[in-house]
Formats: structure tokens, sequence, C-alpha cells
């Protein structure tokens, strides 16, 4: 069966140099363009706005985009508590949270704050019971749970959450042997790397298709996302003083810094659109804009008006 689906837009905003009415009109004009959803990522010891704290804010002065941390460091909050601050915010929000959430990749942060640093297959681990809790205290009147690092008794989160049965899941990591297999378990959404090639995707994909077997789902549950730095301008001149520009701040020359992006998508309009359409034809219909820094109302208008119309709909078979 042919099915019509719209591709889903996110602008990923790292809040690092970003003061709060910047972050307002960023997320202003996103919600005004009709992008899908925006984040925040969640690192502590950085000079930055905290995560959770700014997403709560910036929902209450928009109205469609949905919100999303990308991703939440596990270990920074008991799972109980951010149940209980995921059903808040989709409630406050009228259904719009996306709970990015990972194993949490920064020890330096980590150990700044005096939070546990385990090696990484007990983190994953953690990872999984905190999505185990955090989906049934959503779900259930009363939980229950014994686990290995979580032990509740007669946990009880009210009101729940706006969406049913609950918000998405999106758990972002890219390690073969253990993240993607947690998030075969628990993900409803993944979030692997960053300026990937499809090859690169198809290799990471075909783990975690084996991890589903082994787990006994089926991978089509899981979307699967792609984070992309995106420079775009009008024409190859704008093109051009745009990667001056960004050179500059990284110390880099044009060339050296057009290589550094890899696979990122670059370019005028028309070239933008092509180079999504393939991750699209791959059967990727969720990409995550890493827009260079400060981001422009004007960059966010142009992709927008440009290249979001040439997506509102494409045929999948499912």
């Amino acid at each position: 069966m042919i099915r019509q689906e719209r591709v889903k837009f996110c602008v990923r905003v790292h809040q690092s140099g970003y003061s709060y009415d910047d972050l307002k009109r960023i997320w202003t004009t996103a919600d005004s363009l009709g992008f899908h959803s925006a984040s925040l990522y969640d690192l502590l010891h950085i000079p930055t706005l905290e995560c959770w704290t700014t997403l709560c804010a910036l929902g209450a002065v928009t109205e469609r985009i949905r919100l999303i941390p990308m991703v939440l460091a596990n270990l920074y909050r008991p799972a109980p508590l951010l149940a209980k601050m995921g059903s808040t915010l989709d409630v406050i929000s009228g259904g719009r949270l996306e709970l990015g959430i990972g194993a949490g990749g920064g020890r330096t942060d980590h150990l700044a704050g005096g939070f546990p640093f385990p090696p990484v297959r007990e983190r994953v681990a953690m990872l999984g019971e905190a999505v185990e809790v955090i989906k049934g205290l959503w779900t259930q009147p009363k939980l229950d749970y014994a686990g290995r690092y979580y032990t509740l008794q007669g946990a009880y989160n009210a009101p729940r959450p706006v969406q049913q049965p609950r918000p998405p899941i999106l758990i972002g990591g890219h390690g073969e042997r253990h993240v993607l297999r947690s998030v075969a378990q628990h993900a409803d959404l993944c979030n692997i790397g960053h300026n990937m090639s499809l090859e690169d995707h198809r290799a990471k994909l075909d783990v975690l298709e084996a991890h589903c077997r082994e787990v006994g789902r089926d991978p089509a549950e899981i979307q699967v996302t792609h984070n992309t730095d995106v420079l775009i301008a009008e024409d190859g001149a704008a093109l051009d003083k745009l990667l001056a520009q960004c050179a500059a701040r990284s110390n880099r020359s044009v060339d050296d810094y057009r290589a550094s992006l890899g696979y990122a998508v670059v370019g005028t309009p028309p070239e933008c659109v092509e180079q999504i359409r393939r991750y699209v034809d791959f059967g990727i219909n969720y990409f995550f804009l890493i827009f260079p820094h400060p981001i422009p109302s004007e960059t966010l208008e142009l992709f927008a008006g440009e290249v979001m119309p040439h997506f509102e709909q494409i045929e999948t078979n499912g």
C-alpha cells in the first residue's frame, strides 16, 4: 500500500552563545514557518542555558513546533523525576514533547558535577531501565518496578501526558554493540550520527536490524533520523561568502572547512533539495538541521520557503 507522508525538519540548536531572547527568536520564527520541531542539547558545565528549563520556557511562547531535548544525559535526572517533568511539559505544551535521551557521552561534564560515569555497557543498561520506568509511569496508574538500578513501589504519575499512549522516545547514540541494541529494545526514534553518508547509514541500520531480530521487534517501528549541517544561500556568490565566514570562525581555509563538512547539505535551495532527496529516497524522513551559528531568521525563511515545500508529501511503501 502506498502512503503519503510528510518529511519532517527539526531546527537543531546548540544553545551555547545564545541568549534567551536569541533562542526565543529562533523558535518562534521556526514555529511560524512550519518546521516540525526544534531541539536543545543537554550539557551542564558550559556557559549555556540549561536544556529542560529553557525548553519549558520556549514551549510557552510557541504554538505548534515540537519540543526535543537532544539528547538528555540519563544520569543527570532520576527516571521518575524525568517522567514527571516530561508529562508536565507535554501537558502544558498541548502534547508537543518528543523525549530525546541517551546514556551520556560527556565524561568531563559528568565528573565535574559529581555524577557517576560508569563504563558504557553499564550506562546503556541504566538507560534501558530508565526508559522502561518512564514508559511505565506515563502509561500505568501505578508502577512497581524492580530492576538492577531502579526500584519503585506504587509509583504514581499524574497528570498523564496529553499524547496517547505516550510521547515518543528518541534514543541518541551510535555504539553498535550496546546503544543500538537499546534502540532496538526501547526506542520509537533513533539518532545515530552526524553528516553521515548513505553507506554509513546502511551499515548502522544493518546492525540495528540484527538487534531487532534478536529482540523480536520489527525495525519498521523505529524511525531513523539524520543529523546534518546545513549551509544554504540564495546563489553561488552568497554561498561562497557564507563558507568564507564559517571558515574564518573555525580558523580554517575555505577548502579545509568545506572538506570537514563531509556529507552535509551545502548549496543553493535547488542543490539542497537534491541532496536531501537522496536520503528521503533511501527511506529517511526526519532531518535534524544544524545551521551555522548564529542562525539568522532569513536562513530559516529561505529553507522553509524554498526547500521544505518540495517534501510536504512523499510516497512510501507500507
